[in-house]
Order: structure tokens, then C-alpha cells, then sequence
């Protein structure tokens, strides 16, 4: 696998009423929820639509294949969290995705996914087979392709 990417996606998200548990504390499965929206969030970042990345590289979705969070604090109805979301890691046919969310400065929970670039076999169309991530993409999220942040300097003629 290679290098992390440079591109971090921070969602704000307000904790509703339908997200708690009787006790108001958001049930856990929500939160699977939250991270599934700022994975395609975080590709929107880097210029990737949902949209535009099924039609153009001719794939049915970045599925999930193992998912792992660590619960450390509650967040109840009505806070307002935030979650950051980037790339750890890049595949042949899959990546890694770190979510942290905060609730005010508490890392309340870290999921790490790992998703696959899946489309149909050619073979045979029930089945759903992995395929290379294209290198385009990958440049996406990469350093090199963000904005400059920086002044030019002019030089001075002698």
C-alpha cells in the first residue's frame, strides 16, 4: 500500500433526534451512517462526484469490506460534531479511510474502512469483482494536485 493522502474532509453533522437511543446518546449503527456520507464527501473534495466516478471509470460503488471503530465518548441529541475523514492508505483495488469525529475538542470515536474499487465481472455480471484504482484518481487526492496556497515572488531586475 502506499503513502496517505493530502486531502482532508471535515463534515459538521447535527446529532437529531432519530439518531439517539431512548437514552439520547446516538446509536451506534448511526455513526456507520455519518462515515459511509463523508467517505463520498471526502471524494467530492478531491473532485470526485459519486456521480462522476461510476460513469467515468464504469464502476458500481467503492464498497465497504472491513470497518473497525473505537467508541470513546458519547454524543447526544442536539450536539453538533465534526468529523474529519482522509486516506491513509492506497491499494491496488483498495484504500483506507480514517474518520475521526469530535465532539467540541473530544475525539468521541475513530472508525477505519477499507473499501474496495468494485465493478461488474465481465464474466459474469452477478459477480462483483475489485479493479485497479486508477492512478488519476489517486493524483486527486495527492499534494500535488491541490490549489497553491502560496505568493509567487517576483524577481527584482538588475
Amino acid at each position: 500500500m502506499s503513502k496517505k493522502s493530502s486531502v482532508v474532509n471535515r463534515t459538521k453533522i447535527q446529532i437529531e433526534w432519530g439518531d439517539c437511543d431512548p437514552a439520547q446518546i446516538v446509536y451506534f449503527p448511526r455513526y456507520f451512517a455519518y462515515f459511509d456520507a463523508c467517505t463520498t464527501a471526502l471524494f467530492k473534495k478531491a473532485g470526485l462526484s459519486k456521480r462522476e466516478m461510476l460513469k467515468t471509470y464504469q464502476i458500481i460503488g467503492i464498497p465497504l469490506v472491513d470497518v473497525r471503530a473505537s467508541f470513546k465518548a458519547p454524543s447526544r441529541f442536539s450536539d453538533i460534531v465534526t468529523v474529519e475523514s482522509e486516506i491513509t492508505e492506497w491499494g491496488r483495488s483498495s484504500f483506507c479511510v480514517r474518520h475521526r469525529l469530535f465532539n467540541k475538542d473530544v475525539l468521541a470515536v475513530e472508525c477505519f474502512e477499507t473499501r474496495v474499487w468494485a465493478a461488474l465481472s465481465a464474466a459474469d455480471p452477478e459477480r462483483i469483482v475489485s479493479k485497479p484504482v486508477p492512478q488519476e484518481v489517486i493524483e486527486k487526492f495527492s499534494a500535488g494536485n491541490r490549489p497553491a496556497t502560496h505568493k509567487t515572488s517576483r524577481r527584482r531586475k538588475r
